[in-house]
């Protein structure tokens, strides 16, 4: 296993999922429970020092129990290392801990993952939609049981039912 997994399975053990290496890319999945645990500890300390919010995203997994999948990606500058960190969680309960309080920049980051996906971040400062207009009530764009077309008003739109 990677020397930066051993270190957080030996840190989280209750928290530890697993961890995978490929292509030179180390990916940590977590307990939901222990993500912002986890997240902090990488972040703070010094032999790891993640200080840079590369990305956050998140799967759709629409057969599986936790439906979801929250999807940190993390880099540090003065080490030249990044990481990924996952967690999973069922669409009964979409919500995971915000990491705004660790990297500012997650903040824009998480706030599409809700708007998208529909999936809460505990504690975010200003969680709202971000792309899609305050009062869109359809659903989700990015889970795969929405419409490819839409849904209701778009199917009144002439030119695109217009075979020519």
């Amino acid at each position: 296993m990677h020397p930066i997994a051993e270190k957080i399975q030996s840190r989280f053990p209750e928290g530890f999922v697993g961890a995978n290496e490929w292509r030179g890319d180390l990916t940590v999945t977590v307990r939901r429970e222990a993500l912002h645990d986890v997240c902090s500890y990488i972040r703070k300390d010094p032999d790891l020092d993640y200080d840079y919010m590369v990305h956050v995203s998140s799967v759709d997994w629409p057969d599986d129990e936790e439906r979801f999948e929250v999807v940190y990606e993390v880099y540090s500058i003065r080490k030249r290392h990044r990481i990924r960190i996952k967690t999973r969680v069922p669409e009964h309960d979409c919500l995971v801990d915000s990491m705004t309080d660790l990297w500012m920049g997650a903040d824009f980051m998480e706030r599409e993952v809700f708007d998208m996906m529909g999936i809460r971040f505990n504690h975010h400062p200003d969680l709202r939609r971000i792309l899609m207009p305050d009062d869109y009530t359809e659903g989700y764009p990015l889970r795969k049981d929405f419409p490819v077309q839409g849904k209701g008003w778009r199917d009144t739109f002439d030119f695109l039912n217009d075979p020519t």
